[in-house]
């Protein structure tokens, strides 16, 4: 019940993504490693569906860093970008300290039309770097009100059918 437990809960459930911007649909039945997500991107109106698979889970001690637990990504065809991110959890183990680490390289699409290839070049780093706070913020704010036991973080994902809609 920790930070550490509550964040990797979080992380696990796509929690952290901040609905306005990318919202996952996914079976939560599913292995997370190999599990198929369509991920709806959103940008004033416009809305892109976008599919991942997971294609790594980390569950690990480094050294210097301590514990480790989280995920990665990689884009299928179809989807807006070319790449992987992966997400983290991360202890240290000599302070207690946790923290949230995402890491990503990705580009454009090479199957992108015209203007949507345009729109990816003139907002497209610039909506994941948003992306990537509003997710750290977020969780942090999750994470933050369970410790405190307000407002604790979200339960499991609606279900629709057989699928989970993320975040709840």
């Amino acid at each position: 019940g920790g930070p550490w437990e509550q964040a990797c809960r979080l992380v696990r459930d796509y929690e952290f993504s901040p609905p306005e911007i990318v919202r996952a649909l996914y079976d939560p039945a599913s292995p997370l490693l190999g599990r198929d997500m369509l991920l709806e991107a959103r940008f004033h109106g416009i809305h892109f569906y976008c599919g991942v698979r997971v294609t790594e889970v980390v569950d690990e001690t480094r050294e210097g860093t301590g514990r480790v637990w989280g995920w990665a990504y990689e884009t299928l065809e179809g989807h807006l970008e070319r790449g992987k991110a992966t997400y983290e959890v991360v202890k240290r183990q000599d302070t207690g300290e946790v923290s949230f680490v995402v890491t990503c390289h990705s580009q454009g699409a090479p199957t992108l039309d015209r203007v949507t290839s345009l729109g990816w070049r003139l907002f497209g780093r610039r909506t994941q770097l948003r992306f990537y706070r509003r997710c750290a913020a977020r969780l942090r704010l999750f994470v933050e009100a369970a410790l405190r036991g307000q407002d604790p973080p979200p339960g499991p994902p609606p279900a629709y059918g057989r699928l989970a809609c993320a975040p709840s």
